[in-house]
């Protein structure tokens, strides 16, 4: 499966993005997703993820409560609703494709990624 990342831009603390994450080819429905981001000098991170009917997400600590994810599986596409962005969102953000029977949240265990969008927030 291919992934396109989209959605990423420059926006004000306090303020909100959706990022976009499109599939490629007629499986995507069969693949657990995950938004994963990377900062500079730093390692990949979990964001979150959502299992293949969309029935269980699971998010990382840090952005409870501010970041939804969703996914459209008519039109295999998965979405990252970021609000209340703070300065320390700031990242390039993957979108990633996992095959397992239940979400995964390290980096290695996701078998494709898309191209990453970057999100920058100001203080």
């Amino acid at each position: 499966v291919q992934l396109q990342a989209s959605g990423g831009g420059l926006v004000q603390a306090g303020g909100s993005l959706r990022l976009s994450c499109a599939a490629s080819g007629r499986t995507f429905s069969t693949y657990n997703m995950g938004w994963f981001r990377q900062a500079p000098g730093k390692e990949r991170e979990f964001v979150a993820a959502i299992s293949r009917s969309g029935g269980t997400t699971n998010y990382a600590d840090s952005v409870k409560g501010r970041f939804t994810i969703s996914r459209d599986n008519a039109k295999n596409t998965v979405y990252l609703q970021m609000n209340s962005l703070k300065p320390e969102d700031t990242a390039v953000y993957y979108c990633g494709a996992d095959r397992r029977s239940s979400i995964v949240t390290t980096p290695y265990e996701y078998d494709y990624w898309g191209q990453g969008t970057q999100v920058t927030v100001s203080s």
